[in-house]
């Protein structure tokens, strides 16, 4: 048996899988997010824990004899939060998560430095990992100086786990001190943040296994064999692992609270200026391609709370098919945005709004503007080297087929819909849990099953690219009466 840890925003899941890849059982807990200020999003790195030990000992409950056979564990999980560590391994502080935008200035001063570009292969973000630590020294300085680990999320429950401070190159790659070509931390680019490479856990690959669960959690789950415990990935690359998206010209889209659109590519292909991420995969000699942007499925969340409906009952009110875009335009940029254009500053807007305006039109807007703002990000990935031909969909927005029809028509491109299956990060996590035991990838990585595709309506598709265009001017437009 194979655990996968997926430790996500919201909540905690936890899938226990067969060497057949077959699903036993899984369980979820969920989690919260605190955010004091504008801006800020933090969470108790405890919290992660107390997810992770109620999910296991509802997998035990449920499947003591699959349970008692556990040969491995890995881990997916958010990226970018910065776990800080005191020489005693205390927490310091609330960790600082990926969609925390508090640190632009220090960001964009790093930026600014052309070292970070052409070692990391990426701009640095406001929420990537080093630009926080700067942050923490200039507005927390007793805090900083007391920094003796600075740990992503998944690998705070890796110490847990195995008592090792541990994490893997697909997720580090995001935190703007790996040198991505060589796939080793960059002693010069955590010099320039004013950080050294003891504060840095060990790097493996996602694939390799890392250490072994500690004695006294294999005696709490009452485990008699050692327990594997591997590297695992950030969220993305797992589950690309999770659909065996690992080959040049594989692509996926992930509508979960954020949105991204990740590319396998046959090797390091980094064009910073697109903000486009060019990160290392979870295997070996293997890298890939991403755009990110901030609010996905949590600019539906927002609309829906803010009219007191679900975002079920929200898409239930829409037609069974698209028929072309709204007359609203909607710009999801709830959090800032990432890719393509790096501003941590700019807001949301409804523009086009009049006196005829149903909340249906809103929420098709919504989903438009979603869909719109993933076409920058393949705009953005054509001009970083990348063309999928089709792309597999994946996360919570894909129980809506408005939404991907809507996606199909404004990506211009062929949608997959897997079968009913679990194929995300916990899964993706569990399949790293097997390599962990040496299997060949060949044999693991296998793609989905595809259950619907959604292609591009060829009467409709020029109305939504000439919506797109329009789209476009919006950005400039907002940013333009910013404050």
């Amino acid at each position: 048996m194979y655990l996968g840890l997926d430790i996500g925003t919201s909540g905690v899941k936890a899938l226990l899988i067969n060497a057949q890849q077959e699903i036993v059982g899984s369980a979820n807990s969920g989690l919260e997010v605190s955010r004091p200020h504008a801006g800020w999003s933090e969470q108790d790195p405890n919290s992660w824990l107390a997810a992770c030990d109620q999910v296991i000992e509802a997998l035990r409950k449920a499947h003591p004899l699959e349970f008692a056979q556990l040969k491995a564990i890995s881990l997916s999980g958010q990226m970018h939060g910065a776990t800080l560590l005191d020489a005693n391994n205390n927490i310091l502080r609330p960790c600082i998560l990926w969609n925390d935008t508090r640190s632009y200035a220090e960001a964009a001063e790093l930026d600014s430095d052309p070292r970070f570009r052409a070692i990391s292969g990426n701009i640095v973000f406001p929420g990537f990992t080093a630009p926080k630590l700067v942050w923490v020294a200039r507005n927390e300085p007793e805090i900083f100086k007391r920094v003796a680990k600075v740990l992503l999320p998944k690998d705070y429950v890796a110490f847990w786990l195995t008592g090792r401070f541990v994490t893997d190159l697909s997720d580090a790659s995001g935190t703007s001190w790996v040198d991505v070509v060589n796939r080793c931390w960059s002693d010069e680019l955590l010099k320039l943040s004013g950080m050294r490479i003891d504060q840095m856990p060990e790097i493996y690959e996602g694939s390799e296994a890392t250490g072994t669960l500690r004695a006294e959690l294999q005696d709490r789950w009452s485990l008699t064999d050692e327990v594997i415990v591997g590297a695992g990935a950030g969220d993305n690359a797992a589950s690309a692992i999770g659909m065996g998206v690992a080959d040049e010209g594989q692509a996926f889209l992930s509508l979960g609270t954020s949105g991204v659109i990740f590319a396998a590519t046959d090797g390091y292909k980094p064009n910073a200026d697109s903000a486009v991420h060019a990160f290392c995969h979870a295997l070996p000699k293997t890298w890939h391609q991403m755009g990110v942007i901030l609010s996905a499925s949590d600019s539906l969340n927002w609309f829906a709370k803010t009219v007191d409906r679900t975002a079920q009952d929200l898409d239930a009110e829409l037609p069974n098919s698209v028929n072309g875009p709204a007359n609203v335009k909607f710009l999801p940029y709830l959090s800032g945005e990432r890719t393509p254009h790096n501003d941590a500053s700019i807001r949301g807007a409804f523009v086009g709004l009049a006196q005829e305006t149903k909340r249906t039109e809103l929420t098709q807007a919504t989903m438009e503007g979603v869909a719109f703002a993933i076409r920058d990000n393949l705009e953005a990935l054509r001009t970083a080297g990348s063309d999928p031909q089709e792309i597999i969909a994946v996360g919570g927005a894909t129980r809506s087929s408005f939404w991907l029809e809507t996606l199909a028509n404004i990506l211009n491109k062929p949608i997959l819909l897997p079968e009913d299956g679990d194929f995300g990060a916990a899964f993706g996590a569990a399949r790293l849990a097997i390599l962990a035991t040496g299997a060949d990838p060949a044999t693991v990585l296998t793609t989905p099953n595809i259950k619907r595709t959604f292609l591009p309506n060829s009467d409709l598709q020029p109305k939504y690219e000439q919506a797109y265009q329009q789209f476009r001017k919006l950005y400039p437009a907002l940013k333009s009466l910013a404050v």
